[in-house]
């Protein structure tokens, strides 16, 4: 698998995670929220904050829903993720780990 496919693979393997623990862990919203008002407070904020800010603001299970889906706007927004270290290391390296795994078992 090309290297641009597996980082993507671990990113929606990275937010599944994170829509899991949200629903257990409604702090982690907060966290997040906290994270795009911060980005937001800069003198010139990135565009993707302007776009978290909105997507933070929906129902979480839409909020879920986006975390995971497969389209394009979804692929652009997890590269700046406001989730980061959301999921514990040891976590986060076993979910790296399947999905390498996953990626080496196919042709």
């Amino acid at each position: 698998m090309e290297p641009h496919r597996l980082a993507e693979e671990r990113s929606i393997a990275y937010h599944r995670a994170v829509a899991a623990r949200l629903e257990r862990e409604p702090p982690l919203l907060a966290q997040a929220r906290a994270r795009v008002h911060a980005w937001l407070a800069r003198e010139a904020p990135p565009d993707y904050a302007r776009a978290w800010d909105e997507v933070l603001s929906w129902s979480l299970s839409r909020i879920v829903a986006f975390l995971v889906d497969p389209g394009e706007r979804a692929r652009e927004l997890r590269q700046s993720t406001p989730f980061a270290g959301a999921v514990p290391p040891r976590e986060r390296w076993q979910i790296w780990r399947e999905v390498r795994a996953r990626a080496e078992e196919k042709p």
